[in-house]
């Protein structure tokens, strides 16, 4: 199923006429590019140890030194690196708008929108400037955004400067908002012209308010108490903001908590241009949560951030395979929810188990099955007639392989004692158990 995923949204061709489109400097050489993702998808995907081992395993097919081939990698502009991760979307949404969700719309009538940073792990000092310091490389970060109810990363906004913060993207961000979005998203997102943006091209905004960023602010009237929700006691307000000379009014809800956050925070606030209940916003918001389990997804099931690639370009590259490689196996788990009817959902299939069958099963298969068949089968297949092959291919998966194993609630970590650098024999100290 994943390896048909992947012919049937990166076709022969598509990958290589993806890059003249969109490169701007580099050029395409006698290295393809199509052959570039191909092998550094078999590292995103643990087939390969690293990208120089997935060089080596793909070795006769290249004509250029391993050398190139990095040289390659880190000269790969973001601009082509985020298209990789928009046009897999296009082409996997068809698919997935198949298969009936068994979940309800958290609110009808919007395309909600989830974004959140990631800042990509340290890398291996591979830099020689840095090879005599203590310091690693950060080869970046990105904005990533998600729709929650189909589990497809829509967009990625990648920066090669990891000290740069998210609000140095949101122009970026702006111009990709379309009418009847619902954005949503942490407090680092709540400034003035981010939100007013949204509401001038006839979208929403449901955001957690920054203390100091969101300038022009005055609270109207004394907030009056709503309801309740899972986490605490809820209340609104109107919330009035100046700016270019003129008043726009907001909706200011503010959530008490049962329990304070891990920063000590005992309330949140919300800010919101939509109308309906309070209640049923702060609900809502619960949902932000989905996107960390998207990240965990990507460094756990997949290798999204791969240590020996500290140049920027090319560790963001590997991200954004990464991420095109959810959205192939969050279409997987949507037929797989479909074919057996709803008796596992989409988020009850564990990725890191399908990622660790795909890594075992994928080197044997591609030996024993040509490339051209897989070609033949899905590459020219419509949505609708993909959509029917998965639900078939489906039917045969042993869901109980594949189902999360929900850990039960841990007890607190113990205070620990002694030196953290020193080491002791497990044989010793289980042989003084007795004792």
């Amino acid at each position: 199923m994943v390896r048909g995923l992947f012919e049937y949204v990166f076709p022969p061709g598509y990958l290589d006429e993806l890059f003249r489109e969109t490169a701007k400097r580099q050029r395409e050489g006698e290295l393809l590019f199509s052959l570039v993702v191909e092998t550094l998808s078999l590292a995103v995907t643990s087939t390969r140890e690293s990208a120089n081992a997935a060089y080596e395993a793909c070795k006769d097919r290249f004509t250029v030194s391993v050398n190139s081939f990095y040289n390659k990698l880190k000269g790969v502009e973001t601009n082509v690196s985020r298209e990789l991760v928009l046009r897999s979307a296009n082409r996997l949404l068809p698919i997935v708008e198949k298969f009936p969700s068994k979940r309800a719309a958290p609110l009808p009538g919007y395309r909600l929108k989830i974004i959140d940073g990631n800042h990509l792990a340290a890398t291996e000092r591979r830099l020689k400037e840095l090879r005599g310091r203590k310091a690693h490389a950060l080869p970046g970060f990105t904005l990533v955004v998600l729709d929650p109810r189909r589990r497809l990363v829509l967009d990625v906004y990648p920066c090669e400067d990891a000290y740069a913060q998210e609000r140095s993207l949101l122009n970026e961000v702006l111009a990709s908002v379309e009418a009847g979005d619902l954005w949503m998203a942490d407090r680092a997102y709540c400034t003035t012209e981010f939100l007013l943006g949204i509401q001038d091209r006839q979208a929403y905004f449901l955001i957690r308010q920054h203390a100091t960023a969101l300038s022009g602010k005055e609270l109207i009237d004394k907030r009056r108490f709503v309801g309740r929700c899972a986490t605490g006691k809820v209340y609104e307000q109107r919330l009035l903001v100046q700016h270019g000379g003129k008043p726009h009014e907001l909706r200011r809800i503010t959530i008490e908590l049962h329990r304070p956050t891990s920063r000590g925070d005992c309330e949140i606030h919300l800010v919101t241009n939509l109308s309906h209940k309070a209640t049923r916003l702060a609900e809502l918001y619960l949902e932000r949560w989905t996107i960390e389990n998207v990240f965990q997804e990507l460094g756990q099931a997949l290798q999204a951030e791969i240590n020996t690639l500290c140049y920027p370009k090319a560790g963001l590259l590997a991200f954004c395979v990464a991420v095109y490689t959810f959205n192939i196996m969050s279409a997987m788990k949507a037929s797989i929810q479909n074919a057996h009817d709803g008796q596992i959902l989409i988020h009850e299939v564990s990725g890191y188990y399908l990622a660790e069958e795909v890594s075992a099963i994928c080197g044997g298969m591609s030996i024993a099955i040509p490339g051209e068949w897989w070609t033949e089968t899905f590459a020219n297949l419509s949505p609708r007639q993909m959509a029917k092959k998965l639900t078939e291919l489906a039917k045969r998966v042993d869901i109980v392989r594949f189902r999360k194993r929900i850990r039960k609630t841990r007890n607190p970590t113990p205070k620990r004692t002694g030196d953290y650098r020193a080491h002791v024999a497990a044989a010793r100290v289980i042989a003084n158990r007795s004792t």
